[in-house]
């Protein structure tokens, strides 16, 4: 069996992506990784090579900007990654996503035990979105719990919309088995003037300047972290490929953002508390795949 990987980078310090750190959770489980790096104004190529592994494929390629809906630019990128791999399975992650250590053996089985089983599509994932710190995650079901990262190779499944999940060529959802692995997400855990200006760079992904002039013309730092009702305090272990990112394990952002959430919801009326707490019943959770029993 053979593993390919496949992630997409632009701009990987400037947006302060975990990149180095999501590549080498992913370089133990594949035999390459893909790594498409978009033209960057900053040393993202030089990161990533850094890595120094063998394993490591480097393709360029520049983003055309001028393609503002939906944030389809995305998953145009991530399929001319996916096009140059060479594996039995495809092991997608989004710059901001980890893979831990701990799931290795899952994930492997789970590749092992359903690469003859033709009906099966791809391998699908739990999610823990860290917002505001490395030690706060969301609670609410309108942050996906679950989606595809792991697709067969056989030319018959895309990168989809934003590249959040996947399709097959005829736009149905991939049919999918749980690997009871995780997918640490941190792209929300960033420091808030980083964060600041990768949601308004990352708008201009989907709308016209026109609305991005007058959604964020009051915008600050202060303002990126506005869903605060349903946060949770994360008790587990980060994987180890983190240890040494400091700028995302901040203890000091944790206590600010507990600090928001308290006077946050020390405002918060009766309604909107019972708004929340309906946002936590898991009635129509969006999921990207059909399920396979």
């Amino acid at each position: 069996m053979k593993v390919s990987g496949a992630t997409i980078v632009r701009n990987a310090i400037i947006y302060g992506y975990p990149i180095v750190e999501s590549i080498q959770s992913l370089l133990p489980l594949c035999d390459e990784v893909i790594v498409n790096i978009g033209k960057s104004d900053d040393n993202t190529k030089e990161l990533i090579t850094s890595i120094n592994s063998p394993k490591i494929k480097i393709i360029e390629s520049e983003w055309d900007l001028s393609i503002r809906r939906g944030g389809i630019i995305l998953s145009q990128q991530t399929n001319i990654a996916i096009e140059k791999c060479s594996g039995d399975w495809i092991f997608y992650l989004q710059a901001d996503e980890v893979v831990h250590e701990d799931d290795y053996e899952k994930i492997y089985d789970s590749m092992k035990r359903y690469k003859e089983i033709k009906k099966i599509d791809a391998l699908a994932f739990d999610f823990i979105h860290f917002y505001g710190s490395a030690y706060t995650y969301q609670d609410a079901r309108n942050w996906y719990k679950q989606e595809v990262r792991i697709i067969r190779n056989n030319g018959k499944i895309k990168s989809y919309g934003d590249a959040q999940g996947f399709r097959l060529l005829d736009g149905r959802k991939p049919n999918a088995k749980l690997t009871g692995a995780k997918i640490y997400h941190y792209g929300w855990a960033r420091p808030q003037k980083i964060m600041w200006k990768k949601i308004i760079d990352f708008n201009k992904l989907w709308h016209d300047d026109k609305y991005i002039e007058e959604k964020f013309k009051n915008f600050t730092p202060e303002d990126c972290f506005g869903e605060l009702e349903n946060l949770k305090v994360f008790t587990g272990k980060h994987p180890k490929v983190m240890s040494q990112n400091k700028d995302l394990l901040d203890l000091e952002r944790f206590l600010m953002i507990m600090q928001l959430r308290e006077i946050y919801m020390k405002n918060r009326s009766i309604f909107d508390r019972l708004k929340g707490l309906m946002k936590r019943i898991p009635i129509g959770t969006y999921r990207g795949f059909n399920l396979v029993d």
